[in-house]
């Protein structure tokens, strides 16, 4: 194995926030869908496969590094959203918190002198700074819009893209 097993399981670890990820954006699109928010919902779907994809690459490299890819399980997202806002602040809660998981795994990594980890690794704590960029600009012009006003949310997506 050219992973430590401590490593190879802080991965598997990772792979279910990266699941559960996937499964909370799908939950936030669905409820967006329901508002007929469609950009919102066109966004946050976009995410979920993105996060799913996330979960993969974790896997494809326990793999390639004759790890043991485990995943654990993954429990239900929250559904049902009091506001818009409510479940963009949770997305971007949520990625400062993976950012935080992430960095820990590359510290993980220099810990046990894992090279290859560090640079798989890396693509990850440039991907979470824009993920966090991302979601705080949406929270921030969610806060601004204000509930009563977020249709003007899907036509800043749309001009966005």
């Amino acid at each position: 194995m050219l992973i430590s097993a401590e490593l190879n399981a802080a991965f598997n670890t990772q792979i279910g926030r990266e699941f559960l990820a996937s499964h909370q954006y799908i939950a936030m699109a669905a409820d967006f869908e329901d508002r007929a928010l469609k950009k919102l919902a066109e966004m946050f779907y976009a995410q979920a496969a993105e996060e799913r994809d996330h979960a993969m690459k974790f896997a494809r490299y326990l793999v390639s590094v004759n790890g043991r890819v485990e995943i654990p399980a993954i429990p239900a997202p929250p559904t049902g959203f009091a506001s818009v806002e409510a479940a963009v602040q949770q997305a971007y809660d949520w990625e400062l918190e993976i950012t935080g998981h992430v960095n820990d795994l590359m510290s993980l990594a220099v810990e046990k002198r894992d090279y290859a980890a560090q640079d798989f690794l890396r693509w990850f704590v440039t991907e979470q700074v824009e993920e966090v960029q991302t979601m705080d600009n949406l929270l921030k012009v969610v806060k601004q819009v204000g509930e009563r006003n977020i249709i003007m949310v899907e036509a800043y997506l749309v001009h966005g893209e």
